[in-house]
């Protein structure tokens, strides 16, 4: 009788207890392969431009991916362009973007594979509503890809 409650006891308790010990190892080990692509991805922001207009200006940011990362095009499309602490919407195929709050990207693809290679420059161009006409207007341009890493920089305009 003793043996029997015990194989009942054990067998309830690894029902119960293994799909909680699966679920875990499931859990780190998706986290840990989505840690170890943000932590090879990278890239630099090497120029910036930005210019004020009536009604909005345009910022053009030049970006190099210094990671070892390969960034498809819809991961680009999906990334989020912030300036001056507002984000603006992705656009079709207009570029540059001609209506305010608006991006769009262009990648000089050197081996033409439509992927943000290593040694690969992006090319990001923005219009902003608060970029009106003169130079020396501050502007903060933050690029977020869609796996959390992001670069900041702040610059003036140059008309």
């Amino acid at each position: 009788m003793m043996l029997i409650t015990g194989v009942v006891a054990a067998s309830i308790l690894i029902v119960a207890v293994l799909p909680i010990v699966w679920s875990m190892v499931g859990t780190f080990s998706s986290a840990s392969a989505a840690t170890d692509r943000s932590m090879r991805t990278d890239f630099k922001i090497v120029v910036t431009y930005g210019y004020g207009a009536s009604g909005g200006g345009t910022v053009k940011v030049w970006m190099k991916n210094i990671g070892t990362t390969r960034l498809g095009i819809e991961e680009i499309n999906k990334s989020d362009v912030i300036i001056n602490y507002n984000r603006t919407t992705k656009v079709g195929l207009s570029f540059p973007p001609t209506t305010i709050l608006r991006w769009n990207n262009l990648l000089s693809d050197d081996n033409l594979n439509g992927v943000w290679d290593p040694g690969e420059t992006l090319e990001v161009d923005a219009t902003a509503k608060e970029l009106t006409t003169g130079a020396g207007k501050a502007v903060n341009f933050q690029f977020v890809l869609p796996n959390g890493v992001s670069r900041t920089v702040d610059f003036t305009t140059a008309i």
